[in-house]
């Protein structure tokens, strides 16, 4: 299993806010921008050409606005959109940077929120992340996700939508944004489910038949638990401010569904520790076969070198070929030397036998 996500890191000596100074191999490509807009009689679904034909919603509106911007690379794309809805250029910034820690910022005119989100691939066995960032605006959310192949985990809330199914389609753009973090902490249980069977399954060969290259495995498993954790536990904090300060656009309403998904970031938080615990008793477990694995080996040569050195020293004696040596000319001096060496070992064997060294 390995982990995949773009490391796009802000050039030093940038004025606060300058969206052109990230390390991004393709500044030129612009954004994908898909549309939902919805309410309770009816849901479009377009994509728009450029940040020219998209609409800043009017707050007297019922309709629900939902532009998912899939990609952050092109500066210039981005600055339209911070003027088209008057943002703040930190916003923007930290929208631009791939590596954000999550946080919770409230603007203004709107609120500025951003995640992990982790999947896992089970054709390539891969986890990939990306960086999801959300700003919530009267009957607005504007999504921004790095561009990949792999797409997102936001197909279940675009069916929703589409089948009007739940309280999707009468509640606001905030009730969006709650339906939108669920989703993502949800595949964070996926993510677990599929470490800790891959962890049980590596256990059981571990206590059989311990393999140096399964050690490597478990490495990976450390990194991406470790990813996991530094991703989760700043989550936690987003949602009790979410659902306990006064943001300016989250209602009363959908704070008890927050507290759901808190409790969710809980869970999954304590499945990290538990696993990590695992992980390092596997470890241990793995440490200690090869340990008595090695003891075993050491064992038996010594036994072997035990057993050899009488026979060796008696050899070497008899192998001086001095002329005046006793039964040097013995006429059966061989056949009883040998005899000698056989009893010996077989006497030596017995010893260690009965003394359970064997």
């Amino acid at each position: 299993m390995s982990r995949k996500h773009k490391n796009k890191s802000r050039k030093p000596g940038l004025s606060p806010g300058e969206l052109s100074g990230f390390d991004h191999s393709d500044e030129s490509e612009l954004a994908d921008i898909f549309l939902i807009r919805y309410d309770e009689n009816e849901i479009i679904e377009e994509q728009v050409q450029s940040v020219a034909e998209m609409i800043v919603p009017d707050t007297n509106s019922n309709q629900v606005y939902w532009y998912n911007i899939d990609g952050v690379n092109n500066p210039n794309q981005l600055s339209e959109i911070e003027k088209k809805y008057k943002l703040h250029p930190l916003l923007m910034e930290d929208v631009a940077s791939a590596e954000q820690r999550p946080k919770l910022d409230d603007y203004e005119n709107c609120l500025f929120l951003t995640v992990k989100m982790i999947r896992y691939d089970e054709q390539q066995g891969h986890i990939f992340s990306e960086q999801v960032s959300f700003v919530i605006a009267p009957n607005l959310i504007l999504s921004f996700q790095e561009k990949h192949k792999e797409g997102d985990v936001f197909n279940p809330n675009r069916e929703r939508l589409r089948q009007n199914k739940g309280k999707i389609r009468r509640m606001g753009a905030d009730y969006l944004l709650y339906s939108l973090l669920d989703t993502i902490v949800d595949h964070y249980f996926e993510i677990m489910e599929y470490v800790g069977d891959t962890l049980e399954v590596t256990e059981q060969e571990m206590l059989t038949d311990p393999d140096p290259s399964k050690l490597k495995e478990l490495y990976k498993f450390r990194r991406d638990l470790i990813y996991l954790r530094k991703s989760v536990w700043p989550l936690r904090e987003v949602i009790v401010k979410l659902e306990r300060e006064e943001c300016s656009m989250i209602s009363e309403e959908v704070k008890p569904f927050l507290r759901d998904v808190y409790d969710h970031t809980i869970q999954v938080i304590e499945t990290v520790e538990s696993t990590r615990d695992i992980l390092s008793g596997i470890v241990d477990v793995y440490l200690s076969s090869m340990s008595n694995r090695m003891n075993s080996v050491m064992k038996v040569l010594t036994i072997i070198s035990t057993i050899i050195m009488p026979l060796a020293f008696i050899t070497g004696v008899y192998g001086m070929n001095f002329d005046n040596m006793p039964e040097l000319h013995t006429r059966n001096g061989y056949y009883v030397v040998v005899g000698a060496c056989v009893l010996i070992a077989f006497g030596m064997i017995i010893y260690f036998r009965r003394k359970k060294w064997l």
